[in-house]
């Protein structure tokens, strides 16, 4: 029971108008915050739709400014929201919005995934995905347009970017390969083989999915790739404004790289001490990870021992952590962890639908030919993508529609932020004694040694800064990058060298992570030292417990908002 729930304000229905406005335009967007009334659309993404988005946001930060904050949360929500939506409309002003390609964030993956999002239960929720799933040449078809029209600009992703999403285009759509085939072929409406109209419905659909995916690749391959470069850094001012936009805050780029250059240097550091201390002195990382991985009693076989044991993991953190270091609301305690329908290699998460009918969800998407799993390795990424990370922040943001709007709840997503947190969780989990095994630390500063590299590589290859003398000097480009991931990272060619492409075509995304958990440690750094001069020890508990009910909002309004009242109480529960 909820005691003098706060009464929502004219600024709450700005918020809330502006998100029944974009899941109508965006209904991508609808299904990933489980609003309801969109589920057998798609998105516009031709140049009138972006427009249209961008004008929805354009015109909500107008309203915003003819009203007044009635408290606190009216002040973050107004800072928020000016922030965010301005952004949007910067990125659509600059051409950015339609010329988006790359491997794994744009609408050739988009489009695609949402359907890992779609209830699969019921004969009504398949008629939905066959309607969607028909939907899919339009909604292609105005994406190439957007492209079309954004290469007449000049434009145009790198070669690089283009072959890898015709690739995978292709995938789509041949038959024998395509996700659509084998999604409807195991197709179960209230347990039974869907027949009839329904039956022809997805059938129909997921011929038409591939068709479009079809003609997609072939009109990379045609008129995009021929007019594509090979330089794949962006340049600083596309960079800068690609930086402010995932971490909703402005940096030194300069200065955060060679803050990157010496983090990575203490990380490195850090599990050269460690692999001394497993395996004796002189013993390398490599050499440690060699014989961890080799280690039987520390594997997994098969994906329904990885799903059980990535379930058993994070249902213990949730149990353990509760009460104890976090507030942890009843709905939120529920998290599901599933093996992806793809074959990627990706590990992450998706957040509950608006009502928790959908719980929050951790995802992995095990490449072809791959049956063992090291747990030293992955401990940490359940706590990453689980509690005290993603799924904590996340879901216990979504629970508090007592305090927040539905913007600021389910709508509001920074990289910085959220992935930001999600470093400083692990960190938090190895402060908190979950990684004292010597074995489960040094999985954790594989993966930190890994996002303090491609801060470095990142910025180096978009800014076309130069390069370290131990990989021939001159300026950064994709070899050089290659070489310095290959040495940094401890992870199999095939998945490095997506990776790579992933930073070479998303800017900015990628140090978000690392640069995020720093700001995260610089704010929880000044409340404590404003908690000492008040006389007091920093409640990490509280700190935490209110930088949460903040939501996912830019890391500048995050930072004013709890450094500028260290001593306010904390918000009603």
């Amino acid at each position: 029971m909820i005691d003098n729930p706060r009464e929502a304000t004219r600024i709450d229905a700005t918020a809330e108008d502006y998100v029944q406005r974009l899941a109508a335009l965006d209904p991508l967007a609808a299904t990933s915050l489980g609003l309801p009334g969109h589920e057998d659309e798609l998105p516009d993404l031709s140049p009138r739709g972006h427009l249209a988005r961008a004008e929805a946001a354009m015109e909500a930060v107008a309203h915003l400014t003819e009203l007044e904050a009635a408290d606190e949360v009216d002040v973050v929500t107004m800072a928020a929201m000016s922030e965010r939506l301005g952004l949007d409309a910067e990125l659509y002003m600059s051409g950015e919005v339609g010329r988006q390609l790359n491997v794994i964030h744009s609408p050739v993956q988009n489009l695609r995934d949402v359907f890992d999002l779609m209830p699969t239960d019921t004969t009504e929720h398949w008629e939905s995905i066959g309607r969607r799933m028909t939907a899919l040449p339009d909604a292609l078809a105005g994406y190439q347009e957007s492209l079309r029209a954004a290469a007449v600009d000049g434009k145009v992703a790198a070669r690089r970017q283009i072959e890898a999403c015709i690739a995978q285009a292709e995938e789509l759509a041949d038959e024998s390969t395509s996700f659509f085939t084998t999604f409807v072929a195991g197709a179960r409406p209230d347990g039974s083989e869907p027949s009839g109209a329904l039956a022809d419905l997805l059938t129909t659909g997921a011929a038409e999915a591939r068709r479009a995916y079809g003609e997609l690749s072939q009109m990379l391959r045609r008129e995009l790739a021929p007019k594509a470069g090979t330089r794949d850094g962006v340049g600083r001012e596309r960079y800068e404004l690609w930086s402010r936009y995932f971490l909703g805050a402005t940096v030194d780029l300069d200065e955060t790289y060679e803050w990157g250059c010496e983090e990575l240097a203490r990380v490195t550091a850090e599990q050269n001490a460690v692999a001394a201390r497993l395996y004796g002195p002189g013993t390398t990382p490599a050499e440690a990870m060699a014989r961890l991985d080799a280690d039987p009693a520390r594997r997994l076989r098969g994906t329904d021992a990885l799903q059980a044991w990535m379930q058993e993991t994070s249902d213990r953190a949730v149990a353990e952590l509760a009460d104890t270091h976090f507030d942890i609301p009843e709905p939120v305690r529920r998290l599901e962890c599933r093996i992806a329908p793809t074959q990627t290699g990706g590990i992450y998460y998706t957040g509950p639908s608006a009502d928790f009918s959908r719980p929050g969800r951790m995802w992995w998407s095990v490449p072809p030919g791959v049956t063992e799993f090291a747990t030293w390795r992955e401990l940490t990424t359940v706590y990453h993508e689980g509690v005290p990370g993603h799924h904590l922040q996340i879901a216990q943001t979504a629970y508090r529609s007592d305090l927040l709007n539905t913007w600021r709840r389910l709508a509001c997503w920074v990289s910085g932020h959220g992935e930001g947190w999600a470093l400083y969780a692990e960190r938090l989990m190895a402060d908190l004694g979950y990684l004292d095994d010597p074995a489960d630390h040094l999985g954790m500063l594989d993966g930190q040694r890994l996002r303090a590299a491609r801060v470095v590589l990142d910025i180096g290859v978009h800014l076309g800064k130069r390069a370290p003398e131990d990989l021939g000097g001159g300026t950064w480009d994709a070899l050089k990058a290659w070489e310095f991931l290959k040495a940094n990272a401890n992870m199999a060619e095939g998945f490095l060298a997506f990776e790579l492409d992933r930073y070479l075509g998303w800017p900015a995304q990628a140090p978000s992570y690392k640069v995020g958990q720093r700001l995260w440690e610089q704010i929880r750094d000044t409340s404590a030292q404003e908690a000492r001069a008040r006389g007091e020890e920093l409640d990490l508990k509280a700190f935490h417990r209110r930088a949460l009910d903040v939501g996912s909002v830019g890391l500048d309004v995050l930072r004013s908002t709890l450094v500028r009242r260290p001593d306010a109480p904390a918000s009603r529960r």
